[in-house]
């Protein structure tokens, strides 16, 4: 079922949101990108006619309750931005009083699901490994169950809008799709809009195809560059990430981030590049600190040839121009995570360039481009390019998973 051909009227939908929102210590909301989000779905349930229940996660209160996590102090920015008064139900688990009283146009958000452990479905208070666990495991799979049952009993129909969390197989994103049927639930928009930009990736690439991978950690991506190189032309491979492979080739890095467990894997990645015909573009040149500080002091230089005592904290101007050429010339681009220090002012150029770079080649030149994951997403928002690149991701760990070709349980459990 699609969302666009479903009529609410006089139905109740329950629909599973991503409200894990930024507070400040106040309890304020400090970014409501994610509610904004998700008004397109919210609205269209609330227009037809049909009555509203909204459920989410905020934050990892591992199944107890944290009143500093609690939804509560968000209900008056979600009743702004839907322009509808919405009630609040304190506990999750039971709320059937709240949803049998809400009339058609009427809207109820839940207290935070991991409130409860059987919305993760992780037993609590028992150590990994032992036999106790196991059979808490057991035992938590059959009380997830009978959560998934109790939130599906407040609907008529369910509808998956929160792509952040559809690779996860939770009570609320998979679980409760089997309470049912084929035609009473369905992808938010959200959702259908996150799954089709990235089977335009994956699936529908115009080439050429670059990928542009950052980040600190090898580990992190391994799965990600693994699958891209049966698909793409182009793989840039920057920020911290790239120091691994530059140690595995035998440079020296001085004290820059690496893994070197992972030397191995990262040889693999560019034998294999090199056999499928990837130009695999690593950093040529590195603004390098001598501590990891905004104000420490900086220079250039070779990324073979990193001096002790310093890190490499910024592509350089050489490495920019390099990439630059390859994102202007591509048709696809799927950029995932910074190539710097971006949190520090002083090492977030070369991370700001990519973004203008991407947001160039699309603009420009047409090509499709996903960006997706949290530092790349607040690069692209902080030099005000959101719209001017293709599509921004919501779920950073929910994009990785897929474009890994994993199946997400989230949009399994409606699309099969």
């Amino acid at each position: 079922m699609k969302i666009d051909q479903f009529n609410f009227a006089g139905k109740k939908a329950i629909v599973r949101v991503d409200f894990n929102v930024p507070l400040d210590e106040n309890g304020n909301v400090t970014d409501d990108t994610r509610i904004r989000g998700a008004l397109p779905t919210l609205k269209k349930v609330l227009a037809d006619g049909g009555a509203l229940i909204m459920m989410s996660h905020m934050g990892k209160p591992k199944g107890k309750v944290k009143p500093e996590l609690s939804l509560g102090q968000i209900v008056k920015n979600v009743s702004a931005a839907l322009g509808v008064e919405v009630k609040f139900a304190p506990d999750c688990g039971n709320a059937s009083e709240a949803a049998a009283a809400l009339q058609p146009g009427e809207a109820l958000l839940l207290e935070n699901l991991r409130f409860y452990p059987e919305e993760e479905g992780k037993p609590v208070d028992v150590e990994k490994g032992t036999p106790e666990f196991d059979e808490a495991k057991k035992e938590m799979k059959v009380r997830q169950k009978e959560f998934a049952k109790k939130l599906a009993s407040y609907a008529d129909v369910y509808v998956n809008d929160a792509f952040g969390t559809a690779h996860r197989k939770h009570a609320s994103t998979a679980v409760i799709a089997d309470y049912f049927d084929a035609d009473s639930k369905m992808l938010g928009y959200l959702m259908e809009k996150e799954v089709t930009a990235i089977d335009n990736v994956l699936k529908n690439a115009q080439h050429p195809f670059t990928a542009i991978i950052g980040g600190s950690k090898v580990s992190s991506k391994l799965g990600v560059i693994k699958n891209l190189l049966d698909k793409v032309d182009n793989l840039i491979i920057g920020g911290g990430m790239g120091y691994t492979f530059i140690k595995a080739q035998g440079g020296h890095i001085g004290e820059s981030l690496h893994e070197d467990d992972l030397m191995p894997e990262a040889l693999n990645v560019m034998a294999a590049a090199k056999e499928k015909g990837v130009n695999l573009s690593l950093s040529v040149a590195t603004v390098a600190a001598d501590r990891f500080a905004n104000d420490a002091n900086r220079k250039v230089v070779d990324i073979f040839n990193i001096p002790d005592g310093w890190e490499g904290m910024d592509a350089s101007e050489e490495s920019l121009e390099h990439w630059k050429k390859i994102i202007l010339e591509s048709k696809t681009i799927l950029w995932n995570g910074p190539v710097g220090v971006f949190e520090m002012e002083n090492f977030a150029h070369g991370t700001g360039e990519i973004a203008k770079y991407v947001a160039q080649a699309t603009q420009e030149n047409g090509a499709f481009s996903l960006v997706g994951g949290g530092d790349s997403v607040a690069a692209v928002n902080k030099f005000g390019l959101a719209d001017k690149v293709s599509y921004v991701s919501t779920g950073g760990g929910a994009m990785l998973e897929a474009i890994e070709g994993k199946v997400l349980p989230g949009v399994a459990a409606i699309e099969g």
